[in-house]
């Protein structure tokens, strides 16, 4: 009994001798972030490299896992460390940097949603709204297609902003509910409530258009 008792003690040291050096090894990587951060402040070029060296991966996945597209994931990569040079001065130590740079990756592709998606519309005369095909990857350029794209991209433009975006990245790049959830840091149920209330208003709306010759 007294020998088992040894052991779990002996564990029991081993195992906190081991939390406490990955704590300190947080501590200390945390500290060296923080100084290259200041180091950045002060306009320290090779240390915005390796901040960037450091991160550039991180950002690339939450772009791509956004888009599922290699070109607009390193568009964005760009433009965040971009933005991160010009908005540095805003970070305080006491914030999760990473966090905060990944708030600032999601924001610039929510931006571009805004600014380009709406563009890139294809709608099949034959599918109910939520089966509708509107891939930028599969898009027609043939004129008959043109003034149908106009119809939906008006009747999305009458949406609510968030109803708008959701559908968009739920048809226009095939993103799960959860991804959307996690991209736009909500509940998966407001997600897919969302969805549910884009797509009826999209059938009201589109409901004068479909059927008709164009």
């Amino acid at each position: 009994m007294e020998c088992g008792q040894n052991n779990l003690s002996a564990l029991a040291r081993t195992e906190k001798f081991f939390n406490t050096r990955m704590k300190q090894s947080r501590e200390d990587s945390r500290e060296d972030l923080l100084l290259l951060i200041d180091r950045v402040k002060e306009g320290d070029r090779e240390a915005f490299m390796a901040l960037t060296k450091a991160h550039q991966k991180s950002v690339f996945l939450v772009a791509f896992s956004f888009f599922h597209n290699r070109e607009d994931a390193l568009d964005i990569v760009q433009e965040t460390f971009l933005r991160l040079y010009k908005k540095i001065h805003l970070f305080h130590s006491d914030k999760n940097f990473k966090n905060w740079l990944m708030q600032i990756t999601k924001n610039l592709c929510i931006d571009h949603y805004r600014k380009n998606a709406k563009k890139d519309f294809l709608v099949d005369r034959d599918k109910r709204v939520e089966e509708m095909n509107i891939s930028a990857r599969e898009k027609a350029e043939n004129h008959q297609d043109a003034p149908l794209k106009n119809v939906i991209t008006s009747c999305l433009n009458q949406l609510t902003e968030k109803q708008r975006i959701i559908f968009m990245m739920k048809h226009y790049n095939d993103l799960e509910y959860r991804e959307i959830a996690e991209i736009l840091n909500i509940a998966i149920g407001t997600v897919k409530s969302l969805h549910f209330k884009a797509v009826r208003n999209l059938r009201v709306l589109m409901n004068p258009y479909v059927g008709r010759t164009t």
